[in-house]
């Protein structure tokens, strides 16, 4: 990755989080886990997290702000129009890696439990 995309990453990263967080404070707990942009600087990747104590929640969620995708490209444009010259376009991913930790965690206390009851 070049220096010019790791900046654009960061900055696509800073500005989609206080998008988020100003413009859409309907949302559910959203947070922005990464960003990555390809080489052209045409597409963004942007990892979410959703809080949310269920899956079909949290996948409602993501619909919702994934529809909501042009315009929170739109509110990006008018606040980046002076340092890049072309908005890319956004992708949504969601990031599931808490699930992944939560599930972790029971294992090793299920674990710590068997071996020190």
């Amino acid at each position: 990755m070049s220096v010019r995309t790791q900046r654009v990453a960061k900055l696509m990263h800073r500005e989609i989080a206080d998008i988020l967080a100003r413009e859409f404070p309907d949302q559910s707990m959203v947070t922005v886990t990464g960003t990555r942009v390809t080489r052209d600087l045409s597409i963004v990747y942007v990892d979410l997290s959703i809080m949310h104590d269920s899956a079909e929640d949290r996948q409602e969620a993501f619909d919702t702000l994934v529809s909501r995708t042009a315009a929170i490209r739109k509110f990006l444009a008018q606040r980046v129009r002076h340092q890049i010259r072309a908005v890319p376009s956004l992708r949504f991913l969601l990031d599931n890696s808490q699930d992944e930790v939560r599930k972790l965690d029971t294992l090793f206390a299920q674990i710590k439990y068997q071996d020190d009851p």
